[in-house]
């Protein structure tokens, strides 16, 4: 990981956190792909793209500590989503603007990983 890391645009925060939404789908979207026709062209790319994305999003959350894992779950993959940041962050239990800070590190790591900056 880079000591300083470059902002990301604002599109670019969204594409990453639009990974972390669709992370779970994403995994069963490759396991179909691999169950048909993976030899097409453009079937080996989207493999290759699905690959890199899942393998950046695990592997930043598998180094996390279980209080920012807990953050994850309950911003990205619980569904339907209930709480605003009040309430996210209590149930972590953290600040607001902490819950904050750590989505915005979490986020940047996966795009760092992914090469998206």
């Amino acid at each position: 990981m880079p000591t300083v890391k470059e902002r990301l645009s604002g599109g670019t925060f969204k594409h990453v956190e639009g990974e972390l939404y669709h992370f779970h789908e994403t995994k069963k979207e490759l396991r179909q792909i691999l169950h048909t026709d993976k030899n097409q062209p453009t079937t080996q790319q989207r493999i290759l793209h699905l690959e890199k994305v899942i393998e950046a999003i695990s592997s930043v959350y598998d180094e996390l500590p279980k209080e920012k894992k807990r953050l994850v779950k309950i911003l990205y993959w619980s569904r339907p989503q209930k709480y605003n940041w009040e309430g996210i962050a209590s149930q972590v239990p953290i600040s607001k603007r902490q819950a904050q800070r750590w989505r915005k590190s979490i986020v940047e790591d996966i795009a760092y990983r992914l090469g998206w900056r």
